[in-house]
């Protein structure tokens, strides 16, 4: 057993990232997506793999895979016919959200229609109180009516989500059961069991959005188990998670909510991976595919998180990797509305039939034609000669729309990339402006197929300090994959003052938190594996509306101080926390603990990145092309990257090709390559980076 691999199914290529355990070299390769015939990349793939290099299904022993089947499904709105089973009273719960129009500016915008629509939410009769105690067990007769209805309306699947289960979940868990005999073809999901927080709409949405995308989500991994087994490779497949972790079929299966950003995800981890090795302290991963554009803040290697992220039009609560879609991705189509204004996106191409240069059947012009368009792609095969660039068809696309637009053809290939990143330029300043960060102190790291070809354009708009461009860019999600831990986040909600009489409380959900995180890593990946434990909480001044999570040590709950020292110190940490977020602190105000949460992660072994060799040889040119750039034609040096030393540097306007992407260098800036091989793109004379 020698080879671990990493797979990220996209919507144009899947990718893969093998690591050979003999020596710690990475080997990569992309294939394209077939959506069509969900386990037929990997078959293609690991085909590829034993072909070109060797490698045999038989010696792989360690395979995770990263996708985006569940976002994709909550994005398009094709999941699942849902019912929703909740406490009589209460059945407008999904209705009514949070009452927040999703644009504050924009006094026209509306809420999102709910996944599961009204006529089908049933009451049932029940109710548990706020500490947990069973006032009324759930009422039989009324469960017989909401199943027999649910069936007769079509539905395919009932999510159980009662008032006050995340103290108390034995009625869901009785309802459950009775449907299990009544509509044994219907999966259930009940809401304390799939993530178990207060407030009755955030549970409610979360598992609801379990629930919808669940048939799906099962379909999709049994195909992709039976590919592999069909394959010989020997061993169970883990699949990424939302929290940058890994976990096993059979919990995605069961909780596919926690995989609902999986793909996403392992593009952060990836970035945060690069970002420790080489020392960068401040980036922004942008992660642009086919179809979207992502970008998480990455401060010293470790990625931001925390909850509440959008799916689609909706949030879900559980933790994640915070990543924000800022745009459209290179499949994003350019069309023309009705008053003749030039657009891009929000459609995309996809794999099938993707962009037109791609030869696969496209007719609208997306934004990778542009490129193409420009003269800025076409100068090598793409995905590891999955496709090659039609340049000419490119053009004809394009010029579909520079006819009616009355300019030219190398016009109208720039204004959509332009339009592009105009959208592109407004989201991203909104999320710096959120995290409070300076965007001339962080650099991009560019990945996905589409990053580093927008990356410098993007990053000379919101004037960064710059772009890195990894050596497998193209890949970078496939090795975030092989690179991510074991994780799994448990939480129990307190709803305490915190003051002495709550500590004992506090240490017992504590002991409890940690007896179900050793379990589940005993159940779910086997005895003897090392692991750390991170206890936070959710904390507040009384009389806020909403917490903020507060890192706690674990010897403050535990017998190591005393309760005085113990409550001085959690108090301490959130008054710090408080004042790092909002700029003030109330050491004197009371606080509230209102979940306890718990992180159990079991590392896993990461290979050490290889030092590039060193040159200081002037960079030779493959060839000199001319390109549309900056709004002129100029002569544009092709640089293969594999060609490429540490220590040399070359001017823009450039193209670098490789495998796996191409990176295109506008005019004003510099290409620097470090000692482990990455692109620093940087204006004239700001290079500082020091590797």
């Amino acid at each position: 057993m020698t080879y671990r691999i990493g797979v990220d199914i996209g919507g144009s290529f899947t990718d893969f990232a093998v690591l050979d355990e003999r020596d710690n070299s990475i080997r990569t390769l992309k294939v394209l997506s077939r959506p069509d015939s969900p386990g037929s990349e990997i078959t293609t793939g690991l085909s590829q793999l034993r072909d070109s290099f060797g490698i045999a299904p038989q010696e792989v022993h360690y395979f995770t895979h990263g996708t985006t089947v569940g976002v994709n499904a909550v994005i398009q709105r094709k999941g699942v016919r849902l019912a929703l089973f909740t406490t009589q009273a209460f059945e407008d719960v999904l209705e009514l959200a949070r009452l927040k129009i999703p644009h504050i500016h924009d006094l026209f915008s509306r809420r999102p229609d709910p996944l599961i629509s009204r006529d089908r939410v049933f009451a049932i009769k029940e109710r548990t109180d706020s500490q947990g105690r069973i006032l009324q067990a759930v009422d039989a007769d009324s469960v017989i009516a909401a199943v027999e209805q649910a069936r007769a309306l079509g539905c395919e699947g009932i999510v159980v989500a009662f008032l006050h289960s995340y103290r108390n979940g034995s009625n869901e868990a009785r309802v459950r059961e009775m449907v299990a005999e009544l509509a044994p073809e219907m999966l259930t999901s009940c809401s304390a069991e799939i993530w178990p927080i207060i407030r009755e709409y955030e549970r409610t949405i979360t598992a609801t959005i379990n629930a919808y995308v669940q048939p799906k989500v099962i379909n999709y991994l049994g195909a992709f188990e039976k590919a592999l087994a069909e394959m010989g490779v020997p061993v169970p497949p883990r699949i990424t998670k939302s929290n940058g972790g890994v976990m096993s079929v059979t919990q995605a299966k069961a909780e596919c909510v926690q995989m609902i950003l999986s793909g996403t995800a392992s593009g952060v981890i990836g970035a945060g991976y690069i970002a420790d090795q080489c020392g960068f302290g401040k980036l922004l991963s942008l992660d642009i595919g086919g179809t979207s554009a992502d970008v998480a803040v990455i401060v010293d290697g470790r990625p931001e998180y925390g909850s509440g992220e959008v799916i689609g039009e909706f949030q879900i609560f559980i933790p994640s990797v915070s990543v924000t879609s800022v745009g459209q991705g290179g499949g994003s189509l350019a069309w023309i509305d009705r008053l003749g204004v030039l657009q891009v996106g929000p459609d995309s191409a996809g794999s099938l039939p993707g962009p037109v240069c791609y030869g696969r059947g496209g007719k609208q012009a997306t934004v990778t034609d542009a490129f193409a368009a420009c003269g800025l792609l076409g100068h090598g095969a793409l995905g590891y000669s999955a496709v090659s660039v039609d340049v000419a068809a490119a053009r004809d696309a394009v010029s579909l729309l520079a006819r009616p637009l009355g300019i030219s053809i190398e016009e109208t290939a720039e204004t959509i990339i332009q339009l592009a990143i105009s959208s592109m330029y407004t989201d991203t300043s909104g999320l710096v402006s959120r995290f409070g960060i300076d965007p001339r102190e962080f650099y991009f790291l560019a990945f996905g197929g589409a990053g580093p070809m927008m990356g410098c354009y993007l990053a000379r708009e919101l004037n960064m300090k710059g772009v890195v461009v990894p050596p497998t860019p193209g890949v970078l999600s496939a090795l975030g994959g092989l690179v991510a831990d074991l994780k799994n986040d448990f939480i129990r909600t307190l709803y305490r003052d915190l003051t002495l009489d709550c500590l004992q409380e506090i240490a017992l959900a504590a002991t409890a938190l940690q007896q179900d995180a050793e379990g589940w890593l005993r159940r779910e990946h086997g005895a003897d594996l090392p692991y750390r434990l991170q206890f936070s909480a959710d904390m507040r001044y009384r009389g806020q509306s909403f917490e903020i999570e507060v890192a706690l040590e674990n010897g403050w709950l535990a017998a190591g101080l005393s309760q005085a020292e113990s409550l001085a110190a959690i108090g301490e940490a959130f008054n710090q926390q408080h004042l790092k977020i909002f700029g003030h602190s109330d050491a004197q105000a009371a606080m509230q603990i209102i979940n306890l949460r718990l992180v159990i992660t079991s590392p896993t072994a990461r290979p050490d990145l290889q030092k590039l060799a060193h040159s200081d040889a002037p960079v030779v040119a493959q060839s000199v092309v001319s390109a549309w750039v900056d709004g002129a034609r100029r002569d544009v040096m092709v640089v293969r990257r594999d060609q490429l030393r540490a220590g040399q540097r070359f001017n823009g306007p450039a193209i670098i090709a490789q495998d796996d992407c191409t990176t295109c260098v506008p005019t004003a800036m510099q290409v620097n390559v470090d000692s482990f091989g990455n692109l620093i793109i940087t204006p004239f004379e700001d290079f500082q980076h020091g590797n």
